[in-house]
Order: structure tokens, then C-alpha cells, then sequence
């Protein structure tokens, strides 16, 4: 007999199939799909954005293990899960290197204007319209990292090619030998031209980017989230970027995700991306076989390969 799980977020074809190969696989559709399963269903496989909403782990009785294909567990009510001994793994590591790729491209999108230029061949305005306005030179900029784990640390090392200063917040100093530690956000903020968002989600640090964060990074700053996007105060973002008291942002999350305010769509000064960052063939296909090990792992009695819990 199988055992049986639930498939809350879709993944890669190739992931599905040896999901279906090894498992019962249920597709979430609504919770009350569930009423005639739930007591069967052992396992969940989901996304770091999407998590365990919280009436599906509710009707879960026999839930025994949350795959998440991602590294975010905010959408994850952990408390619950230690209580019921269920575990959780995430997929660190092999998306390092996306995110922080997507992270560099946000900023040169932003501060060059990239987006806006595109549009500019493409409806035909080039040589009939005015020239767009000039972008800002990305090398050398003072770069601000909110979070130095390993997605932190990625986008700092690539900086280093653009030549730009780099600092950090964090709960703690590093001691990393490039780059600089700075205790306080607002001071991080005052002293960057750039501020990058690397930090964890979750309740400790939701609105930690607040608008005397932004209002101290100026009219001449640019704001760039990969994170969550609970991290930022959005309604104060668009009250500052309106004000004109922030340069600009570049945004792969939102706290509302799929719905992103009217305000930033239409705005000049954003550069938005649909939660992507890890969104290439190679680092998903990762992502999933991770998922698939972790949860072969966990129904063989065996060590789980990156548990959280």
C-alpha cells in the first residue's frame, strides 16, 4: 500500500511523476476535498510561499511529515507541528545561488532602468519620443544586506564584482572579513545607497522595514526585496516611493501574495518580478529531488536529509 499525500503546490513535471510513482497523490484543490482522505494522509508536499494553510494541517490527524520545496517555513504554523511531532524540511542550499543572481538583476534592472527601456523599442518610441531619463551607475554603490546567511553571503560575494562596499544587519556579527557589520538597521539604512532584503520571514521580522527605514535609505536609495514580503511595510512603501522619499524599489515578493497593490504596478520607480527568484529549470528540478529524498527518507524510517523539526 502506498502511503498517501497531499501535493499542495504543483512542481516540476518530472518531480510529480516520482511523486506519483512512490505515493498515493492527492492534488489540493479546497479543504473540503479533504473530508474523505484526511484521515489517510501522511505526508505534504508544498511551496515555501504557499506552506500548510491552517485548517488543511488542522484535518490532518494522521500528518506526519511537510515537505516544503523551498526555504521558507513562515507559511508553516511550526508550533502546531513540534506539539503533533510532524516533521518539516525544507530545501536549503540549492537555491542559494538563483536567488542571489536574481537579487544583482533586480538592481540592475532598477538602477539602469532596464524594464522601462525594453518597453521604449518595443512600443516603437524610440526615435519619435523623448529620451528616457538616465539611469544610476550600479558600480561602487554602497550595498546594504539585511540577513547574512547563505543567500545574504551569495549576493555580497557578487557585489564584490561591482565593486561595492558591502555591510550587513543580523541578530549577530559574523566576523566575515569583507564585509562590514552594522548592529543597527536605521544606521545600515542611513549609511547604504542600495539595502537588500535576504532576512528570514515570520512574526519577528514582519514590517521590519518600516518607513523611517526606508525614509532613512533617501530619495537617492533603492529598496530590493528577495525575501518575504512581509519584511516590508508595504503601505508605507507606497507612501514613500509616491512622497518621493525613497530613489526606488525592486520587488520578487509581496505580503499579499498573488495580489500586489494597484500602486506599485503602476509605478515608475518599482521593478516587479511574480516570486521568482529561484525559478530556473536547474534549481527547481533541486528543489523537488530534495523534496522526493526527504520524504522517501521519512516513509523509510530513515534520517531525514535537511529536516527543520
Amino acid at each position: 500500500m502506498k502511503p498517501e499525500i497531499l501535493l499542495i503546490e504543483p512542481m516540476m513535471p518530472e518531480i510529480e511523476r516520482q511523486l506519483d510513482a512512490a505515493y498515493t497523490v492527492h492534488r489540493f484543490t479546497s479543504v473540503a476535498q479533504l473530508k474523505d482522505i484526511a484521515a489517510n494522509i501522511r505526508g505534504i508536499a508544498t511551496g515555501g510561499a504557499t506552506g500548510v494553510p491552517q485548517a488543511v494541517m488542522n484535518s490532518l490527524p494522521a500528518l506526519e511529515i511537510i515537505a516544503i520545496n523551498g526555504i521558507g517555513t513562515d507559511a508553516v504554523n511550526l508550533k502546531q507541528a513540534r506539539e503533533r511531532n510532524i516533521h518539516v524540511t525544507t530545501t536549503p542550499g540549492v537555491l542559494t545561488d538563483d536567488v542571489a543572481d536574481m537579487a544583482i538583476g533586480l538592481v540592475l534592472s532598477l538602477l539602469r532602468g532596464l524594464p522601462g527601456g525594453d518597453r521604449y523599442v518595443r512600443d516603437g518610441a524610440w526615435g519619435d519620443q523623448p529620451a528616457l531619463p538616465l539611469g544610476r551607475k550600479v558600480t561602487g554603490k554602497k550595498l546594504g544586506i539585511i540577513g547574512m546567511g547563505r543567500v545574504g553571503r551569495a549576493i555580497a560575494h557578487r557585489a564584490q564584482a561591482f565593486a561595492m562596499p558591502v555591510s550587513y544587519t543580523d541578530l549577530r556579527d559574523f566576523e566575515l572579513k569583507d564585509y562590514a557589520f552594522v548592529p543597527d538597521l536605521l544606521t545600515l539604512a542611513r549609511n547604504s545607497e542600495i539595502l537588500v532584503i535576504a532576512a528570514s520571514g515570520g512574526g519577528g521580522s514582519r514590517h521590519l522595514v518600516n518607513r523611517e527605514v526606508m525614509e532613512a535609505l533617501g530619495p537617492d536609495g533603492f529598496l530590493v526585496n528577495v525575501a518575504r514580503g512581509s519584511v516590508v511595510d508595504e503601505q508605507a512603501l507606497i507612501q514613500v516611493l509616491d512622497a518621493g522619499t525613497l530613489g526606488g524599489a525592486a520587488l520578487d515578493v509581496f505580503e499579499h501574495e498573488p495580489d500586489v497593490p494597484a500602486p506599485l504596478r503602476h509605478s515608475a520607480r518599482v521593478v516587479l518580478q511574480p516570486h521568482r527568484a529561484s525559478a530556473t529549470v536547474e534549481t527547481r528540478l533541486a528543489m523537488g529531488d530534495l523534496v522526493v529524498k526527504n520524504l522517501a527518507a521519512h516513509f523509510a524510517d530513515q534520517a531525514l536529509l535537511t529536516a527543520v523539526i
